[in-house]
């Protein structure tokens, strides 16, 4: 286990070697969420609850991680104790998960299809992050309409590659992209990322915002509030 520091965050954060560990694409994910003061946030396959870090950081108010596993949820738990933050934790798919509506819902979904168990982590911990054996688009948008407010907003890191299908999944259930953030490995490369944040309003005009960089961590956005 090392403790690793959260960029554009005071924390730092405790991640075991057998758990999923945050990348550019949680960092990136926690600076271009649209966070309101005082808003409620469910993060849906919490992990170290990295998300909920920067939610915090900007000023939202109350906290909601779920996780399928239990040692997942309390190394979690042990983080947010030891920084002195109130989180409410739950070990649930969300699939499952009852809670009154939330004004932001995150999450960094499982990428991939894969259909070979000999490609697959032999971790469940580990193909739960990145394959979608537990949660497919389909269940994660279904899931995302049961629990957000009318007025809330759902933000999602994904594949640029799977654009398409994203936004016509999101629309199957009553969500429109608002914002989109495109990330790239550098200027000269392919979009290696997108983030994209969703609303129920079907008359919402998408506003495609400036593009980030991997080599260049100015351009991911909103700089952080040390508090």
């Amino acid at each position: 286990m090392k403790l690793d520091y959260l960029n554009g965050t005071k924390y730092s954060i405790y991640q075991p070697d057998d758990l999923y560990h945050f990348n550019s694409d949680t960092e990136l994910l926690g600076r271009f969420m649209d966070v309101h003061r005082k808003d409620s946030v469910l993060d849906i396959g919490t992990n170290n609850g990295a998300l909920l870090y920067y939610a915090h950081t900007k000023h939202a108010r109350d906290l909601c991680g779920i996780d399928l596993f239990e040692n997942v949820i309390q190394n979690a738990r042990y983080n947010f104790e030891r920084n002195d933050l109130e989180v409410a934790l739950f070990v649930t798919a969300v699939q499952k998960f009852q809670h009154v509506p939330f004004d932001l819902i995150v999450c960094n979904p499982p990428y991939f299809h894969t259909k070979e168990e000999h490609l697959k982590n032999p971790s469940a911990i580990l193909r739960a992050a990145r394959h979608e054996e537990y949660l497919n688009l389909e269940d994660l948008f279904s899931s995302v309409k049961r629990l957000l407010k009318d007025n809330g907003r759902f933000s999602i890191v994904y594949r640029p590659d799977q654009m398409t299908i994203l936004l016509q999944i999101a629309a199957k259930y009553g969500l429109y992209a608002k914002r989109m953030k495109i990330a790239y490995a550098s200027s000269q490369k392919q979009a290696k990322s997108i983030l994209v944040e969703f609303v129920k309003n079907p008359r919402i005009h998408l506003t495609i915002e400036a593009p980030a960089f991997f080599n260049d961590r100015n351009s991911f956005g909103w700089k952080g509030e040390i508090e």
